[in-house]
């Protein structure tokens, strides 16, 4: 049977608009894919991007380049990519403090952590850890969480903390633990946890609540004095190291604070993209090498849905905005 000039412009327009979806995939990426850390090099934010880089580029074929980009407890670099062109060739590795504590701490965001980003993946979730300078420790008589509340109650203001910047879970945790303790420690935001970290093995700073990864090879090294965990769990990382919780007696009981991180996308970023940027992740989250390289950091790895994301995001805005009222911080 002979088709007719119209049905065969039918059947190839049909198959032209079928063809569509795997011709739009396969465009991309087409050039290099920005990850955009919005913290300096050297913290976690930038230890997981780095960790995920390689893989994406032997993947999908383009290099998928790091770039820092700090400032303002991370809200440059999220701002950045929520201007960004919707295509897929530009990420955020976004973390508990660009999109869930900002909001709540800053009067004025230069972004909205909702309506401007697509949630492509949680990549990890890393529990912080309470370091001290060791000769500062010596010096204040401080060998465990006990001895910390004693000397922040009965020197109030002497003792400072530094954190990755305000506004992040290294900062927040820091006033949590003013909070639930009734003390008073003096607080200075760096430009990321690297510079913080710097400092405070310089002796320039006292204590400080980092992110496990970040802070872990200094601890093995005695370059930091680690007192314990803010997790509601013992970190795999160092088993030894009890929970503020467990250490801290009734007064920490209920301390909890985890730093997570993040890939997200501008919104308008086709789902097809995310999709795929979430799908490999998972696959390198689950991986043995990359697995097992991470959780000996002390990071859990995840690689959740975006949906799954999107809710995830949801209820921790509104744990941390509960937090940060309670704590009374806010950054002009």
């Amino acid at each position: 049977m002979t088709l007719s000039r119209r049905h065969t412009l039918a059947l190839l327009t049909l198959a032209a608009l079928h063809a569509l979806p795997a011709t739009a995939q396969s465009a991309w990426p087409s050039k290099p894919v920005r990850i955009v850390v919005p913290f300096p090099a050297g913290g976690t934010t930038d230890i997981l991007a780095r960790a995920l880089a390689p893989e994406f580029s032997r993947v999908f074929g383009q290099p998928f380049v790091v770039e820092n980009k700090a400032g303002a407890g991370g809200n440059v670099g999220a701002a950045e990519v929520a201007k960004a062109a919707p295509d897929g060739h530009t990420l955020l590795m976004g973390t508990v403090g660009t999109h869930a504590i900002n909001p709540a701490l800053y009067a004025k965001m230069p972004y909205d952590h909702v309506k401007d980003f697509v949630p492509v993946t949680l990549v990890a979730g890393v529990p912080n850890v309470l370091v001290l300078n060791p000769a500062n420790a010596q010096k204040y008589g401080i060998n465990s969480v006990a001895d910390l509340v004693k000397v922040a109650r009965s020197r109030p203001g002497q003792l400072n903390f530094s954190s990755s910047g305000n506004g992040t879970s290294i900062h927040l945790a820091g006033e949590l633990f003013k909070v639930q303790t009734g003390t008073f420690m003096v607080h200075f935001p760096y430009r990321g946890s690297a510079p913080a970290l710097t400092d405070l093995i310089g002796g320039n700073m006292d204590l400080m609540f980092d992110n496990l990864p970040s802070a872990l090879p200094h601890i093995k090294s005695g370059r930091l004095k680690a007192l314990a965990v803010t997790s509601s769990m013992r970190s795999t990382a160092l088993p030894e190291l009890p929970t503020l919780a467990e250490a801290g007696g009734d007064v920490l009981k209920t301390y909890e604070a985890s730093s997570w991180f993040g890939l997200l996308a501008p919104a308008g970023t086709p789902m097809d993209i995310v999709n795929r940027v979430q799908q490999e992740t998972a696959k390198a989250m689950a991986a043995p090498a990359l697995k097992e390289r991470l959780q000996a950091q002390g990071a859990i790895p995840s690689g959740m849905t975006s949906a799954e994301f999107v809710r995830f995001i949801e209820a921790e805005t509104k744990k941390w905005a509960a937090v940060v009222k309670a704590s009374g911080a806010k950054v002009d």
